[in-house]
């Protein structure tokens, strides 16, 4: 995993739980899959005491093999039940990754491209509300580069069916590429050798709030925001962007 770093930005405490929203989706999720489903960039080292779960698309967990596979990973559903068990009945310590934009961000996935779906997405927002679990914003650099994308207009045909594909099923089919297997000069299913540099953000504590009204959502989704906008701003320099480079909030 030397293309992969984890940067940790904050001590977590063990006696809180949390969820992590994880920015930007990609085409597949390497970042999120090898931070929080493996031991491969240390994150055990970097947060100890603190159990993370990745939360993926419930219908994985239907097919057999690849179900076993994900769960040794600790890897998760992401459904309400679920995410109720892991900051509620199982102790403190926890960590529910989500991919907050999910399939729908995906389609607008490419090289040069920093844009998250994020603005109507407030249900992680009601359930940190409602188990006191504390919100860390994460914004992987570099995701979007490890495959190159045709984006289809958003009145056009094509991202119509895609769109309707995506409703049916939860996945969005993309139409991408990477490298073949010896010359990155060629087109393949192998991801482009781009680093990918994970900044875990300071944590936004979030009070227990059993049956939190929609201010109560919207306020701490709009820190959420800001909080994920500023995370940005401050390493996009860092990590290859310029100065004028903006996080684009869909």
């Amino acid at each position: 995993f030397s293309f992969l770093q984890l940067i940790k930005t904050h001590s977590l405490l063990p006696s809180r739980n949390y969820i992590f929203g994880y920015h930007p989706h990609g085409i597949m999720c390497f970042g999120a899959f090898c931070h929080f489903g493996t031991e491969g960039t240390g994150f055990s080292r970097k947060f100890p005491g603190i159990r993370p779960y990745l939360a993926t698309l419930a219908g994985n967990f239907k097919m057999p093999i690849l179900r076993d596979y994900l769960m040794s990973g600790g890897i998760c559903p992401v459904n309400r039940d679920t995410i109720d068990y892991m900051l509620s009945r199982n102790g403190t310590g926890n960590a529910v990754v989500i991919v907050i934009g999910g399939a729908a961000e995906s389609l607008n996935c490419t090289p040069g491209k920093n844009l998250v779906t994020l603005k109507n997405r407030k249900g992680f927002v009601r359930l940190a509300l409602q188990h006191g679990a504390d919100l860390v914003p994460v914004y992987s650099f570099g995701e979007n580069e490890v495959f190159k994308q045709v984006i289809f207009e958003e009145n056009s045909w094509w991202r119509w069916i895609q769109k309707k594909v995506q409703k049916l099923i939860g996945v969005a089919p993309c139409l991408f590429h990477g490298c073949g297997i010896f010359s990155e000069d060629s087109w393949g299913i192998v991801p482009y050798a781009k680093p990918i540099n994970t900044v875990v953000g300071d944590p936004i504590t979030i009070p227990k709030i059993e049956n939190p009204r929609q201010e109560d959502v919207d306020l701490f989704h709009g820190m959420y925001m800001n909080s994920l906008v500023k995370l940005f701003d401050k390493y996009k320099m860092k990590f290859g962007l310029t100065e004028t480079d903006y996080l684009e909030l869909n």
